[in-house]
C-alpha cells in the first residue's frame, strides 16, 4: 500500500499485475501519479497493468491511476456502476477512449475471474439499493478477493450507512475475510462494530497519510479492530506494507518506508 491516499498493488501467482486505486490528494497539492505511483511501479519493473481497479472517483483514490493510465499500458479497468458524475470521472472517460482501454463496470453479484484459484466477488454497489448520502463514498466498489483459502475485502470509502445496507442482505460467509482494507482511511464514520463482526478479519490494512489533517485513523476504529482481535498495519506508521501469501494460505508481512510520506 502507498501512503498518500489509498493504493494497493497485487502481483498474482501467474505474474498478473493488478493496481487497486492509486493514491492522490483531495487538496490537489501534488501529482502523486507522477511523483510517487509511476516511479514505484517502474522501480518494480511493472510497465504494464493487467487490471486497474478504481473504487470510486475521489482524488485520493483515483488521481494516481488516471496518471498511470496515460503513461503505461493498462489492459482493463474495473469500476463500480456509477450513479453520480464528477470531474475525475469525466477525465477517466476521456482517457479510456483515447487509450482504447477496456472498461468493466460491475455491481453486486458480479464475479471477475482473474486466473486459476483467484477471483473477485463484487459486493457493492447495488443499482437497486443506491445510497444517496455522500454518493461517491457510499457507492464505492466493495469486493472480496479470493485466492485459495485466503481472502481480502476491499472497501473503498464506504461509511456506516453503506455498511449497514451491506450486512442487512449479504450472507456472513460472503463478507468473512482474512484481510480487510479498512474503509475511508480508518475514519470514525466507517468500520462499525457490527460490520467488523461480520467480516471477522485477522489482518487490517489502513492506507493513511502521516500527520494528516483529518485525524485518520480514528481511535474509535482502532479500538473496534483491536476488540475483534485484528492485527493492524497502517501506512502512516509503517510506510509500504507488503503481504506475501503462499499456496497454503500462510501470510508473511513486512514493511519499508515508501518514497513519499508527505500526505
Amino acid at each position: 500500500m502507498l501512503v498518500s491516499g489509498d493504493s494497493c498493488l497485487i502481483v498474482t501467482p501467474k505474474n498478473k499485475k493488478i493496481l487497486i486505486d492509486g493514491g492522490g490528494s483531495e487538496r490537489g497539492s501534488s501529482n502523486i501519479g507522477e511523483k510517487t505511483l509511476l516511479p514505484y511501479l517502474l522501480n518494480r519493473k511493472v510497465n504494464k497493468l493487467d487490471y486497474a481497479i478504481i473504487s470510486h472517483f475521489d482524488s485520493d483514490h483515483c488521481e494516481g491511476v488516471l496518471y498511470v493510465m496515460q503513461k503505461i499500458k493498462v489492459e482493463n479497468v474495473i469500476i463500480g456502476k456509477q450513479f453520480e458524475t464528477c470531474e475525475n470521472y469525466k477525465e477517466f472517460i476521456k482517457i479510456v477512449k483515447q487509450k482504447n482501454i477496456r472498461v468493466i463496470s460491475v455491481e453486486k453479484g458480479n464475479k471477475v475471474n482473474i486466473e486459476k484459484d483467484m477471483y473477485f466477488n463484487v459486493i457493492w454497489p447495488d443499482s437497486n439499493n443506491i445510497v444517496n448520502e455522500n454518493k461517491l463514498n457510499n457507492n464505492s466498489l466493495v469486493f472480496k478477493m479470493n485466492y485459495k483459502n485466503t481472502s481480502a475485502l476491499f472497501t473503498g470509502d464506504i461509511e456506516k450507512i453503506a455498511e449497514e445496507k451491506i450486512i442487512s442482505y449479504v450472507k456472513e460467509d460472503e463478507l468473512k475475510s482474512t484481510i480487510i482494507k479498512v474503509a475511508h482511511h480508518g475514519s470514525k464514520t466507517s468500520s462499525t462494530e457490527k460490520f467488523i463482526e461480520k467480516v471477522k478479519p485477522k489482518i487490517a490494512l489502513i492506507g493513511v497519510g502521516e500527520n494528516n489533517t483529518f485525524g485518520h485513523p480514528s481511535n474509535i476504529t482502532i479500538e473496534t479492530l483491536e476488540k475483534a482481535g485484528t492485527k493492524i498495519y497502517r501506512t502512516d506508521k509503517m510506510g509500504e506494507i507488503i503481504l506475501q501469501i503462499n499456496k497454503k494460505g500462510q501470510i508473511k508481512i513486512s514493511n519499508k518506508i515508501s518514497i513519499n510520506k508527505s500526505n
